[in-house]
């Protein structure tokens, strides 16, 4: 972003191509008097006002952080560096989500489309691909996989439009067909990872043939764990625990149920008893008996929910 210029418009009119209420605010504290272009024919002396949208103001503003003159801090950033902000924005995001406060939904989302804009501004700093060369690649991809859309593909439902997604991915770019589950990022949280891992392996026939067997395998991979630990071999307990996870994790996939939602729920909700307990406890929590930690569990749970 260049420094402010003031110009001597002289008598010239000033006209807005369209409302904009952060450059109407900087005319009026300036003392620009403005109209707003609504048809008709421009005089021949007036200046035409296109203002940018907000999305390339943040552009503008983060090139104007990462140019000379700029923040050392945002200067000071890479990909790699920025990794740790991009997760703790999105999840943030959640939060304001599940808060239902949607003023905090706006800021928090505006947190989080600070970061890709960041990645694209430092790789164009750099001579690389810049958030405009991002922002394309995606529209041409959802034109791509969505041809019963922007094509003229018929489909019956949401699971074909998931079967024809797969189909292009693998066809993309003259590419070989690659495994279903290819591109799951590992770097993914290990629940949310296990649950994409098993709806891919499930469209493509890997499946139980219904919750019951489903439930079934749960009993079974319980009664292995339980042997392991009788065993007392760490690496066989790991083992055996993470098949036990991975049984509960299809147990809510075919339930409907998002496991990391469910899981997050219910530690929300642990918390919030926990925290309830301790306010209302008269003695030190270490010295409760079992029967005392139960009933104030009912207590903080009647409280809080």
């Amino acid at each position: 972003m260049s420094d402010t210029v003031l110009l001597d418009l002289g008598a010239s009119q000033i006209f807005l191509f369209e409302s904009n209420r952060s450059i109407e605010q900087r005319l009026t504290h300036a003392g620009i008097t403005f109209s707003h272009l609504n048809g008709g024919n421009l005089p021949d002396d007036a200046l035409l006002i296109v203002p940018q949208s907000p999305f390339d103001e943040l552009v503008t503003v983060v090139d104007r952080l990462l140019g000379p003159g700029g923040c050392p801090w945002d200067k000071a950033q890479t990909h790699e560096s920025l990794k740790k902000y991009l997760l703790e924005e999105a999840y943030e995001v959640i939060e304001a989500i599940d808060s239902g406060d949607e003023d905090k939904l706006v800021e928090e989302l505006g947190d989080l489309l600070l970061q890709p804009v960041m990645h694209g501004q430092i790789s164009h700093a750099a001579g690389g691909f810049d958030t405009n060369d991002a922002a394309e690649a995606i529209v041409e991809k959802l034109i791509r996989r969505h041809p019963h859309v922007f094509g003229d593909v018929n489909v019956a439902d949401a699971e074909e439009v998931l079967r024809n997604w797969d189909q292009i991915k693998k066809t993309e770019k003259g590419e070989e067909p690659r495994s279903i589950l290819a591109g799951v990022p590992k770097s993914m949280a290990s629940l949310l990872r296990a649950h994409e891992v098993s709806k891919r392996a499930a469209r493509v026939g890997f499946e139980w043939p219904d919750i019951d067997s489903v439930f079934d395998k749960l009993v079974e991979e319980t009664n292995e764990l339980k042997e392991a630990l009788h065993g007392g071999d760490t690496k066989h307990i790991e083992s055996e625990l993470g098949d036990l996870l991975f049984t509960v994790v299809n147990l809510a996939r075919w339930a409907k149920v998002e496991p990391e939602e469910a899981l997050r729920t219910m530690v929300n909700r642990f918390t919030a008893r926990f925290m309830r307990m301790e306010e209302i406890a008269t003695v030190d929590l270490k010295t409760l008996t079992m029967a005392e930690w139960d009933e104030l569990w009912l207590r903080a749970k009647a409280d809080v929910g």
